[in-house]
């Protein structure tokens, strides 16, 4: 009975430190449903963690084993070059003999075949293949552009101004906003749109879609976000509440696609559970633009006048501060590796790295206002900058080499990128969105 006492005593302690843990990482309705069904008692715990002793105890044994394991594989890598020395020792001699042989072999041929190879050298040499990249050998701007754009299917979508989109996971749907206060999905397959039933009481600041779904999330200059389903585009939308001002900009994070987040023009960062339809924390970061990190949501870049900040999004604490521009920052855009982003001014385009918290290359707008960016679809070491009517195509990597592609008839809005099928979207002021693809 002593023996079944003490198992008794050491579910109730777990229970009790689980419960512990799932208060301090705002996970209530998990807390309450531990309480009910495993009687979870009022006590406190022994061991005050911040964030729950369970994560304390996590991190200490996944330390000890990742240790262990790394110890272990050491001594049988250690054991394995021992036997292997002793092995080549043995073969070395026949090893070098052959080596010699086929040397002499191999110089015979090469002086038979070194004439056939200068002469298909010599016939190639003159010969430009459009190539997905921007080379600074590249024979002129007309077949840069041939290997990087086709213009596609335009769309002459409102009677407002266009301001932001968005492509779907799949690349199938591309979400579409601005002053008319609705949400448009255009099928890029078929060409076919359908608008929303609803729509917000002002213009819509940014839209994003929840990844690998549907539904797509939108911002707005009254107050709200609201949460639509593009499968059921006359389903009415949900709406989030909180925000003190204009909603200027908001995205779903990659991983916890329950996670959105959302900032006004007080300079407030809201993070919201769509499921639960109610915001989870508050703190101060950014107007203009948040977007998250985009391969695991560890860190969220956010845009404030001529500001960058990197908050980590576990703890809210600030990462990173990027203060070169010189004027307000317009746009950010990650790079899909999340090791580098894009931020833009209407003067100037900066690259970052996240890490050594530096920039990296810089682009003048030479008076081109630029508004807007996104990544290449097929080259993301290259990045395209929206700006008056036109893009510029940019490789920071290659001699800051741009180029100059005519797009639309009034300012760049917004640009999006999709990965696959290979695609870019971009909506101006003109009120027109237009497809960009591979020729």
């Amino acid at each position: 009975m002593a023996s079944e006492d003490v198992q008794d005593n050491d579910e109730i302690l777990l229970h009790l430190y689980m419960h512990d843990y799932f208060i301090k990482n705002n996970m209530h309705e998990t807390a309450a449903s531990l309480r009910q069904e495993a009687g979870v008692p009022n006590n406190s715990v022994q061991i005050d963690h911040p964030q729950g002793i369970l994560k304390e105890w996590w991190s200490s044994c996944s330390d000890i084993i990742l240790k262990e394991f790394s110890e272990a594989e050491t001594s049988a890598q250690m054991s394995k070059q021992m036997m292997q020395t002793e092995e080549h020792q043995n073969t070395d001699d026949m090893l070098q003999q052959q080596q010699m042989s086929n040397h002499m072999m191999q110089t015979e041929e090469h002086q038979n075949t070194d004439d056939m190879l200068q002469q298909q050298q010599d016939s190639v040499g003159n010969t430009s293949t459009p190539v997905r990249n921007l080379s600074p050998g590249h024979s002129g701007e007309s077949d840069n552009k041939a290997a990087f754009f086709g213009e596609g299917n335009c769309l002459n979508c409102s009677t407002e101004e266009v301001l932001c989109c968005d492509f779907s996971s799949d690349g199938k749907l591309l979400a579409i906003a601005g002053r008319e206060a609705k949400v448009m999905f255009w099928n890029t397959e078929d060409h076919n749109k359908f608008v929303t039933d609803e729509s917000h009481s002002l213009p819509i600041s940014d839209v994003r879609f929840k990844p690998n779904s549907t539904i797509v999330a939108t911002s707005s200059y009254d107050k709200t976000v609201q949460i639509w389903d593009s499968a059921e585009a006359g389903k009415s939308p949900l709406k989030l509440q909180g925000h003190g001002d204009h909603v200027l900009s908001l995205d779903f994070h990659p991983r916890r696609t329950n996670l959105l987040c959302s900032s006004d023009r007080n300079n407030e960062i809201r993070f919201w559970d769509i499921n639960q339809g109610s915001w989870t924390h508050i703190f101060k970061g950014a107007t203009k633009q948040v977007r998250f990190e985009p391969r695991n949501g560890k860190l969220l870049a956010t845009s404030s006048g001529n500001v960058v900040k990197v908050f980590d999004v576990q703890t809210y604490k600030l990462y990173a501060v990027f203060k070169e521009h010189d004027k307000e920052v317009q746009s950010i855009c990650w790079d899909p590796d999340g090791t580098r982003f894009i931020s833009i001014s209407e003067d100037s385009a900066r690259l970052w790295s996240v890490s050594e918290r530096k920039s990296l290359h810089e682009l003048s707008s030479t008076g081109n206002n630029f508004q807007c960016c996104t990544f290449h679809p097929w080259n993301w070491k290259i990045w395209i900058i929206g700006g008056y009517r036109s893009f510029e195509v940019w490789n920071p990597y290659e001699r800051n080499k741009t180029l100059t592609i005519d797009a639309h008839k009034e300012l760049v809005s917004s640009l999006a990128t999709s990965i696959d099928p290979e695609m870019v979207a971009s909506t101006s002021y003109d009120k027109s969105v237009k497809l960009w693809a591979s020729p």
